[in-house]
């Protein structure tokens, strides 16, 4: 008896991560239709797809980080960078307003 979801009876295959590059770069490359490459790796058609669905967005967000001249930055290290920028300019913000607030109201009303 087959289990759900497995129609053929067939011992599901898993790929390695450098047979699921291959996998990639066959579409990439035209080695064939999908259904072709599928039937090549003995896997079915939406893994294919969801092999280029994640191959194509580790791309985009490798590209995204990566800046022309300069070692590659993770995500998480451009968030950071972008946090302290921005703590740095608050910081500057508040004590612009700190020194306005005493030329204003005096000295005599902070405690």
């Amino acid at each position: 008896m087959a289990t759900a979801g497995n129609n053929s009876g067939k011992k599901r295959r898993r790929l390695t991560v450098p047979e699921r590059y291959q996998v990639f770069l066959d579409v990439v490359s035209g080695a064939g239709s999908q259904r072709d490459i599928a039937d090549k790796w003995r896997i079915d058609r939406t893994t294919v797809a969801h092999v280029c669905k994640v191959a194509k967005q580790g791309a985009l967000d490798a590209l995204a980080v990566s800046r022309p001249g300069r070692p590659g930055k993770s995500a998480a290290e451009l968030a950071l960078e972008d946090a302290l920028a921005d703590n740095a300019r608050l910081r500057e913000t508040v004590a612009e307003q700190a020194i306005e607030l005493h030329l204003v109201r005096g000295k005599e009303r902070w405690g």
